[in-house]
């Protein structure tokens, strides 16, 4: 069986380039012959008078067949080496079509031998495609990019992993020890501290997994959008969250009035607890405030979460929205939690197609900023 060669682009484009130029070729030789055939022509000419005999007459008719005959033979000639010429120059054009694509598409093969080298190990390589900038150089810039992207991805998911595996190997590490010792007591007289002990790490690490999988599901837009009132959200949040307020000696503080956004209200709950939450149990030890404030902008909803607490570092509070990442005295508390809590907020307000930004405050504390799509009826109003 005959195998046809494979259509890459390279033969498309010289198909494409011959093409065009046969039958640029034949409508031109086409409207030529036409052009000859009509304007080129013989007169006949009859005698008349008393000259006219018929041998005059027939001779004249002979010499009129003659030149039509000749006429009609040069343009069918003309046509033939036409055509023959243009035959010739399809040909041509076929090998100068093949060098011209292959020359266009040079820096595509340099870009895809580059893209195949490129794997998991060596994501820090890019095409830097030299050159003017045309549609090859955007492709580049665009591949470039989105490898660029990625290779910030997977480091933060490696280390996400890397951070899941220690906090989750620690207190089955922790329970480990304790089952291996309280084995090896022989009077066993501490069953009661070791069960709260065990009790308590697996409290926590029943947290970190339910935090873990909410962590993959908020960055992911799985819900229906619907219409809300952020300042409901974050009246329901004051109330969840009042008494342990009380215990820390914090007050909360909220403000605005209706704040009307689209997204998920499970999600969005989720973001405001975890907000009003670090700001509850990262502050000062007594006499803390937490302010709460939304408001509404023409295109967007605003979020505000503020506290009072110690002094932190920029350099710090760039980090901590990274899972698993903790400020200086938040390994010390007692509901120091799993280091998921702004993590998620920041995945749920990714999810919204929203921004969270940390800022800290010059007093003390953090201001949380999440910044959200307002509703576009009300935002039109």
């Amino acid at each position: 069986m005959l195998h046809l060669p494979r259509r890459t682009v390279r033969m498309r484009l010289t198909m494409l380039f011959s093409g065009l130029f046969l039958i640029s070729g034949l409508a031109l030789l086409a409207a030529t012959y036409l052009f000859f055939r009509r304007s080129t022509g013989v007169d006949l000419l009859v005698p008349n008078g008393p000259g006219a005999t018929p041998d005059a007459v027939r001779r004249v008719e002979q010499m009129y067949a003659a030149a039509v005959q000749g006429h009609t033979h040069g343009l069918h000639q003309g046509l033939i080496q036409s055509g023959i010429a243009l035959a010739i120059m399809t040909a041509v054009s076929i090998v100068l079509g093949w060098l011209v694509a292959g020359r266009v598409l040079r820096p595509l093969r340099a870009m895809t031998a580059t893209t195949r080298q490129i794997s998991g190990h060596n994501l820090s390589e890019r095409l830097a495609l030299s050159g003017p900038r045309d549609e090859l150089r955007d492709l580049a810039d665009t591949v470039d990019g989105l490898l660029a992207r990625l290779e910030t991805h997977v480091g933060e998911q490696q280390r996400f992993a890397a951070n899941a595996s220690h906090e989750l190997r620690t207190p089955l590490a922790i329970t480990q020890t304790l089952l291996d010792v309280a084995r090896n007591d022989p009077n066993r007289d501490n069953v009661e501290q070791l069960v709260d002990r065990l009790h308590h790490l697996n409290t926590r690490a029943i947290s970190l997994t339910e935090a873990l999988l909410l962590l993959s599901h908020a960055g992911q837009k799985s819900f229906t959008p619907e219409v809300l009132d952020l300042s409901l959200i974050v009246e329901e949040t004051t109330e969840t969250l009042l008494p342990l307020a009380e215990k820390h000696g914090v007050t909360i503080e909220t403000s605005g009035g209706m704040t009307p956004a689209v997204g998920s209200e499970t999600l969005l709950l989720q973001l405001t607890l975890n907000l009003v939450h670090n700001a509850i149990v990262h502050n000062v030890p007594q006499h803390g405030v937490v302010w709460v404030r939304t408001s509404i902008h023409p295109k967007y909803v605003v979020l505000a979460v503020e506290n009072t607490g110690q002094t932190l570092a920029p350099q710090l509070v760039s980090t901590l929205t990274e899972p698993f990442q903790r400020g200086t005295q938040r390994l010390h508390s007692d509901h120091a939690g799993v280091g998921l809590g702004l993590a998620i907020a920041m995945a749920v307000a990714q999810a919204h197609d929203g921004t969270l930004s940390l800022t800290p405050r010059t007093a003390g504390g953090l201001r949380v900023t999440v910044q959200l799509p307002a509703d576009p009826f009300h935002a039109g109003r």
